[in-house]
């Protein structure tokens, strides 16, 4: 009988947990892990909001939020690192926020994955706070909540001048 090949996170890459805190393997592709987490998170917030509108994607990212805080502090624990980077459920959550704000459009799909990715990696305050101080699955998730809050506020800002400027 073959044992079961452990991935560097202390878990089989089938685990529940790993799957989800990799959102199926996003998370384990090469170099930018973020990144990649927060481009997976938009066909299926794309298809949830066309589907059942914003309130259903904001309920979605909350109760991805509530499942990533459990995933990512089983990883966590598991692989002995705080925040490893192929954990990404964080980035689908925080995605998923900042989308809800947005109307069903390419464009502003793009702004706000282009403005979400800009927030997570400058981590403006309370985001490096969370990051720095809050630990476990928790800590883990919430800075990319904060950061996006903050991408979520400009989003809607800038999707309201571009209407006025367009006529819209």
């Amino acid at each position: 009988m073959t044992r079961p090949v452990v991935h560097r996170l202390g878990l089989p890459f089938w685990h529940p947990a790993v799957l989800l805190a990799t959102w199926f393997g996003a998370g384990l592709l090469p170099v930018v892990p973020g990144t990649w987490g927060s481009l997976a998170a938009l066909p299926f917030a794309w298809a949830i909001q066309s589907r059942w509108g914003d309130a259903a994607l904001a309920a979605g990212a909350v109760l991805v939020f509530a499942v990533g805080w459990w995933v990512a502090g089983v990883v966590g624990r598991a692989s002995g690192v705080k925040d490893a980077g192929a954990i990404v459920i964080d980035e689908v959550a925080a995605q998923w926020l900042v989308l809800a704000a947005a109307p069903l459009d390419p464009f502003a799909y793009a702004l706000g994955f282009l403005l979400f990715r800009v927030a997570d990696i400058l981590k403006p305050w309370p985001a490096s706070w969370a990051d720095r101080r809050v630990g476990g699955g928790l800590g883990v998730m919430l800075d990319d909540v904060f950061a996006a809050i903050y991408a979520g506020g400009i989003l809607v800002v800038l999707l309201f001048l571009w209407g006025l400027l367009h006529g819209r």
